[in-house]
């Protein structure tokens, strides 16, 4: 049995809602087990059998789209995976508030172009990385919320979906997974 997190994008933040009890239910109902939800973001952590991450998301999100009308992308990690990213943060040294450290999780790799030609938008002091199918943000000078250096602006220039969270999210749902 695999621990995996589940990373919905766009869930209770801009127009979707979707209640969390439902989320564990859909979950639960494709046959995994010890589901649980982080938080009200569209966070599951769940373990399963099934060995294909891709599988895994494709599955969670027919059943989002079958039983509840709902159009939202799934990202999944293993347990592993969301260890080695809560583990290789290299801004986690300079940053001791956890809401100016994210991480940006993307559905692929993006194309090597696309991340030589990611720049921050002016005036701002982000700093990025991009490492795979992460992108760790620090943001030094004030938080996620005021800047132009948002998921929508790495999906636009990264040409991939992503979805972000806080570093807190991170470590805890790299806690649950473990």
């Amino acid at each position: 049995m695999t621990r995996w997190v589940g990373l919905l994008r766009g869930v209770n933040v801009g127009g979707v809602r979707l209640a969390m009890a439902d989320l564990r239910r859909l979950v639960a109902d494709l046959g995994h087990q010890d589901v649980q939800t982080y938080l009200q973001s569209g966070n599951v952590v769940f373990g399963s059998t099934v060995r294909d991450a891709d599988a895994l998301a494709r599955g969670i999100e027919r059943a989002l789209a079958d039983e509840l009308g709902l159009t939202v992308p799934v990202l999944v990690r293993s347990g592993r995976e969301m260890a080695a990213v809560a583990g290789g943060n290299p801004y986690a040294d300079r940053e001791d508030d956890p809401t100016r450290l994210l991480v940006a999780f993307l559905a692929a790799t993006p194309a090597t172009s696309a991340v030589a030609g990611l720049t921050v938008p002016g005036g701002e002091t982000v700093a990025f990385t991009v490492t795979g199918r992460e992108v760790f943000l620090h943001y030094p000078d004030g938080g996620y919320g005021r800047s132009k250096f948002t998921n929508t602006y790495l999906e636009k220039k990264l040409g991939v979906v992503a979805t972000t969270r806080n570093w807190r999210s991170v470590r805890t749902l790299a806690e649950l997974a473990a």
